[in-house]
C-alpha cells in the first residue's frame, strides 16, 4: 500500500466507527480524538479493526503513534507495505 492508501484505510476505519462525523476536513497533524469525536473505546476499536482487516498488531506502548492521521500513516505504512 502507498501512504495515500494507508491514509484512506485509516479514514475508512474511523468512518466505520464514527459514521456521523465529517472527516473531510481532518488536519493531519492534529489529534484524531478531538477532530473525529472519538473516545478511548473508539480508539481501541480502531486498533482492533487494524488487527482484523490487516493483521496488524499495535502494542499498547505504541498507541501514541496513532494520535494524528499523519503519525498513523507514518507508523502503519511500513507495516502495510506488502498488503
Amino acid at each position: 500500500m502507498t501512504k495515500e492508501d494507508v491514509r484512506k484505510s485509516v479514514l475508512d476505519i474511523i468512518a466505520s466507527i464514527a459514521p456521523d462525523e465529517d472527516l473531510s476536513g481532518i488536519d493531519g497533524d492534529a489529534p484524531l480524538k478531538e477532530q473525529a469525536g472519538l473516545d478511548s473505546m473508539d480508539f481501541l476499536d480502531i486498533v482492533m479493526e487494524l488487527r482484523k482487516r490487516y493483521s496488524i498488531d499495535v502494542p499498547e506502548g505504541e498507541y501514541m503513534e496513532l494520535v494524528s492521521l499523519n503519525s498513523s500513516v507514518n507508523y502503519l505504512a511500513p507495516k502495510m507495505e506488502n498488503i
